[in-house]
């Protein structure tokens, strides 16, 4: 073979792979066309070992516009004659390498993936995970990491609404950091990211291109890696004030009809960016590389192709619209190069000025092999999921109220004020619920009940009666001890988050954060992941319209847990019938809908367990169809107005639901004797899905418990909320400043 196995290893591309490429070309590549066949055929780019799974996921449900894979981002109809638009992308390994800049360009991304579809970014949201803040290089990566958020997504006037945040050692060597953006558009103005019609003019728009982010796609995310040093060349650096500049310029580009595509250069920089939009429109394109503005001397083809430079757009015209392109760049101050052209042919030719330094068919590029592993069920599996919950030591009535406390410290419940206060989510007047609460509530600007938009997305003005609930979740224990009700509960809870402000859920975006695939244990844990995901979809009608998969998420030979995030938008007709996380009215009766959970299995992958027991063990259970009947009880009982406030019960169990609600509201409760049945920590602190802690006031409760028995989910009475004590007879009588303390120490007395 005429090219070193090194040479290949830099490009993540097998031996295999390099004879198919030259099966398919006839011949062999030069370096170039080597790098770029590196970039797209990346898993990154490319999607190989994921591609046919991802198939699987219903994509084109209720209101779909664009579906997953189709372009930069998906985008769903929001009524009003609106769309939002909604991705999620990791960037785990360059914020391992760089935790601030590889942050701060995972946001930078994200939103550029937003607006190349005309979609002005209205909010932010992060699921991140760190290793143990006791561990001083956990703490480096933890404030690099929110440093970098809070820095680009402050400086871009994007608010930041929330996200979540995890703590477990198996991520010490290899944090996660997927970020989410949120934009709205009139539907009819939505740009697609495609090259149009045959002639019509590349033009290269915003920063000058430098060497940063060199096989970010091919090299850093597409392979597991052991020094971080050797790779920190391949993290890009970011300009936020730039990117706000290319922002608007692009926003007002697609409002005048100006463009016919926009895309983003961001994996694999300009080849991803010309070759997909290529392929999206059918044709090809001719590009020189001589007039790119670069910001380094002696760069190289293959380093201006390939390089991730921040903040660059790809912007698609008719010929007689470039000088009114060029002048309203001009006009935001920015820089431009004119660089090629769309084709009628199916190659993407590449020149230096008159020489040809690669000739290749699109399809060729866009279409790597994909893999189907054989799997194999973890060995781990067997024995944990087989471990004898019942033979825990079942605590004790006097120790309940002193587990709670520990369990509202614990890192992964305690309050996030201290990273969210880093983060601006006021900005732009449009957040109605910010961080913590179940899911982040925003408004849609200018948008009547009904109707065609009365307003410009641009506008920040306007009265606004159409809003949007997003959260994010996912829980890497509960998908390791059991993928594929790892994954149907990571959709569920995102639902019901959302169900919990008043929105019926409508579209998910989703991130797949998994080892090494060509591990037939890992590609098990991926492949069950997904089906339970798909699973979940399905049954509770929201639909995948977009999302990332980030693979060889490992680091001196350790696995991160299997994490599936997902990320879900929820629509509010009329943000009247929103409904907060905390309790509200004095005396408000306090039920709890859906199963009780006092069973043992609840305790399975409980943070209880972890906190009190030292384990990760037992099998995660999701009924689907309680679930469902759960969610459209609950969304219909908000909508006629017979709740007052509604918490998802998750991490920590009923105890800590019940706290929580306490701590939002600054209102106590006043629990009744409860027979829990079972176990008295798996009905306190275990983890069973499907349960909500809702309060009515106290006339509305039979109607409210009528409605629960015609959607067959039990409805118990818990108590009533007043004073300022967090009171559960027989086993604890806390004051509110207590359990607030402890809530709200937690992650600084971690090391945060």
């Amino acid at each position: 073979m005429p090219v070193d196995k090194s040479v290949l290893d830099e490009i993540a591309l097998s031996e295999a792979e390099y004879r198919l490429i030259v099966e398919r070309l006839g011949r062999e590549p030069n370096g170039l066309e080597l790098g770029l066949f590196g970039a797209l055929w990346s898993e990154h780019c490319g999607y190989k070992h994921s591609k046919l799974l991802l198939r699987t996921l219903p994509g084109r449900g209720r209101g779909v516009l664009i579906g997953p894979g189709e372009e930069n981002a998906g985008a769903v109809d929001i009524g009003g004659g609106w769309a939002a638009v909604m991705k999620v992308e990791s960037h785990n390994h360059p914020s391992a390498v760089e935790p601030f800049e590889g942050a701060a360009t995972g946001v930078g991304g994200i939103v550029r993936d937003i607006f190349a579809m005309g979609a002005r970014p209205i909010a932010l949201m992060n699921s991140l995970r760190f290793g143990p803040l006791s561990e001083r290089r956990n703490r480096y990566l933890f404030h690099g990491v929110v440093g970098g958020i809070a820095s680009y997504g402050n400086c871009m006037g994007i608010p930041d609404v929330g996200g979540e945040i995890y703590f477990a050692p198996c991520y010490s060597g290899n944090p996660l950091v997927n970020a989410l953006c949120l934009g709205i558009v009139p539907r009819e103005r939505l740009v697609r990211g495609k090259a149009g019609g045959e002639e019509d003019l590349l033009l290269l728009v915003g920063a000058d291109t430098g060497r940063d982010g060199l096989h970010g796609a091919s090299g850093l995310a597409s392979r597991t890696f052991e020094d971080e040093r050797e790779l920190r060349s391949a993290v890009q650096v970011g300009n936020p004030f730039m990117e706000k500049l290319l922002m608007e310029a692009c926003l007002e580009l697609a409002e005048t009809g100006l463009v016919s595509g926009i895309q983003d250069l961001g994996a694999a920089g300009l080849t991803s960016a010309s070759v997909e939009a290529a392929d999206r429109g059918g044709g090809g394109m001719d590009l020189d590389v001589d007039p790119i503005p670069r910001r380094e001397q002696g760069m190289t083809p293959y380093e201006l192709m390939l390089a991730e430079s921040q903040e660059r757009m790809l912007l698609i015209l008719p010929r007689a619209n470039l000088e009114s392109v060029l002048a309203l760049l001009r006009r935001w101050g920015l820089t431009s190069a004119l660089i090629g052209k769309v084709t009628g042919g199916r190659e993407a030719l590449v020149r230096q000025g008159e020489e040809v330094i690669a000739r290749l068919p699109v399809k060729a590029l866009t279409q790597p092999p994909v893999y189907h592993y054989k799997v194999r069920k973890p060995a781990y599996l067997k024995r944990l999921q087989a471990f004898d919950l019942a033979s825990l030591p079942v605590i004790r009535k006097k120790e309940v109220g002193a587990w709670l406390l520990k369990l509202l410290a614990a890192p992964d419940i305690a309050s996030k004020e201290t990273v969210y206060r880093q983060y601006d989510h006021q900005v732009g007047d449009g957040t109605v619920f910010p961080p913590g609460g179940d899911a982040a509530v925003l408004r849609v600007p200018g948008t009547p009940l009904s109707g065609s938009p009365t307003r410009s997305p641009t506008s920040r003005t306007g009265q606004s009666r159409r809003g949007l609930a997003l959260s994010t979740d996912g829980n890497g224990r509960l998908t390791y001890l059991d993928p594929f009700a790892g994954g149907a509960m990571a959709v569920a809870e995102a639902a019901r988050n959302v169900v919990c402000t008043g929105a019926r859920p409508q579209a998910i975006t989703n991130c797949l954060n998994f080892g090494n695939p060509e591990r037939p244990d890992v590609f098990y844990q991926l492949k069950e992941a997904v089906r339970g995901m798909a699973a979940a979809c399905r049954k509770l009608r929201v639909s995948v319209i977009s999302g990332n998969v980030s693979l060889y998420n490992e680091s001196q030979g350790q696995a991160i847990y299997p994490t599936l995030v997902v990320g879900m938008l929820g629509v509010l007709p009329d943000l009247k019938r929103r409904c907060p996380s905390g309790f509200r009215g004095e005396g408000d009766m306090v039920l709890l809908l859906g199963p009780w959970g006092g069973e043992h299995r609840s305790l399975a992958g409980s943070l209880y367990l972890e906190v009190a027991h030292d384990r990760v063990a037992g099998r995660p259970h999701i009924d689907l169809d309680m679930e469902g009947r759960l969610q459209r009880l609950c969304l219909a009982a908000i909508r006629r107005g017979l709740v007052r406030s509604a918490h998802d019960c998750s991490d920590g169990g009923l105890a800590v639901a019940l706290a929580e609600a306490c701590i939002m509201g600054e209102m106590g409760f006043r629990g009744e004797s409860w027979k829990t049945g079972g176990r008295l920590d798996a009905a306190l602190f275990g983890e069973a899905p499907s349960r909500i802690v809702v309060s009515v006031s106290p006339q509305d409760a039979p109607a409210l418990e009528a409605l629960a028995a015609r959607h067959r989910v039990p409805a118990t009475r818990l108590g009533a909320t007043g004073g300022q004590r967090y009171t559960m007879p027989d086993f604890a009588d806390l004051s509110l400043d207590e359990i607030a303390q402890a809530w709200r120490g937690g992650l600084a007395g971690a090391g945060g």
